[in-house]
């Protein structure tokens, strides 16, 4: 499975630039493999993200911005979502992967189940 994160490499926005680079740097530190989707340079990839966001998670008016994730084809959420759940210890789930051994997802898990 490939976790896919599309983002826009020439945004103006700081914020979204921000949260871009906090999505992207903790798979990174995570070593959570994944695919930089650029929306800016590709208009395949922007019309993809725009057309496979679903309809309860766009903003009511204009497109969905970046960065929005997916593992595969399938939407796992924008940074609200992500930052949730990396708050809570579950990105891993969010993500749709098994958190490995030894990480506090996979402790948490194992506390829940015990």
């Amino acid at each position: 499975m490939v976790i896919r994160v599309y983002i826009a490499s020439s945004s103006g926005s700081t914020a979204i630039k921000k949260k871009q680079q906090d999505v992207l740097g903790f798979l990174e530190a995570n070593k959570i493999g994944f695919e930089e989707k650029d929306i800016a340079a590709n208009e395949e990839n922007r019309k993809w993200m725009r057309e496979n966001v679903p309809e309860n998670s766009r903003p009511a008016t204009g497109y969905p911005l970046p960065p929005q994730i997916f593992n595969e084809s399938q939407y796992r959420g924008d940074y609200d979502a992500f930052f949730e759940a990396r708050e809570n210890n579950s990105v891993y789930a969010f993500l749709g992967l098994t958190a490995p051994p030894g990480s506090k997802e996979a402790e948490a898990q194992a506390q829940q189940q015990a």
